[in-house]
């Protein structure tokens, strides 16, 4: 496995630290899903059946791992990509954020109105 600090050479310590800024706002992105996952799971047992609302929670959650590895992935790339001077990738993994993120608020959304 080759070690992402003996790839080319180090760039400029502002920009390895803004890398690591987007990774920690990825990660917080995670903790946000996973607390949501847990929250409806816990504190709404009114929302839904128990079996819809198990199964959202743990979507949920299983959104909150996909951004943690997503938001590493994110990092190295980056990372590898500015020690060897390169672009840095694109990435599509912002698109399927922005559709789950949608398609959770309108089933959340969905769910709240079924409820009154």
């Amino acid at each position: 496995m080759l070690k992402i600090a003996q790839t080319g050479e180090a760039p400029d310590y502002r920009f390895s630290l803004a890398n690591e800024r987007t990774f920690l706002a990825w990660i917080r992105t995670a903790l946000g899903f996973l607390a949501a996952g847990v929250g409806l799971d816990q504190l709404a047992p009114d929302l839904a059946t128990p079996h819809i609302r198990a199964a959202i929670s743990l979507l949920l959650c299983l959104f909150a791992a996909m951004l943690a590895v997503c938001g590493y992935i994110r990092w190295l790339r980056n990372e590898k990509a500015m020690r060897l001077r390169q672009d840095l990738p694109y990435t599509r993994s912002l698109q399927m954020i922005s559709l789950m993120v949608a398609l959770i608020a309108v089933a959340v959304m969905l769910l709240v109105t079924c409820a009154l």
